[in-house]
């Protein structure tokens, strides 16, 4: 079901799967993968297997289209919500500093889907 009430977020956000591995910051080196629901410039929804605290700072590696190597981006837990009871928490992320190739991999591939999508409609 999507959002149908007025649009707050400052950057433009695509739905699209692509596959991220994620950590927490300085805490473990245990490492998850799982997809994106939803992208943009400034964060991202994956599907989790745990439930994260606001405020708990991740270190991910997403596989972008643009680029053949693995985007390495901090991010910072906005909201973990409980989807299946005890398996599966949809986790909202917020992106930290980002600069240069980082930058340019996630807006050319939001951009892409996006006019993909317009063009898929016509």
């Amino acid at each position: 079901m999507e959002y149908a009430g007025q649009e707050k977020r400052r950057h433009p956000r695509i739905n699209a799967r692509f596959i991220v591995s994620y950590r927490i910051l300085d805490k473990e080196d245990k490492v998850d993968i799982t997809q994106t629901k939803n992208l943009s410039l400034g964060g991202m929804l994956i599907t989790t297997n745990r439930k994260f605290e606001p405020g708990t700072n991740l270190l991910m590696e997403i596989r972008l289209p643009f680029d053949p190597q693995p985007t390495v981006i901090y991010g910072r837990v906005v909201e973990s919500r409980e989807i299946a009871k005890n398996l599966i928490y949809d986790t909202h992320i917020c992106f930290g500093h980002m600069e240069g190739r980082k930058t340019k991999v996630v807006i050319d591939t939001v951009d892409y889907y996006i006019h993909k999508k317009g063009k898929d409609s016509l």
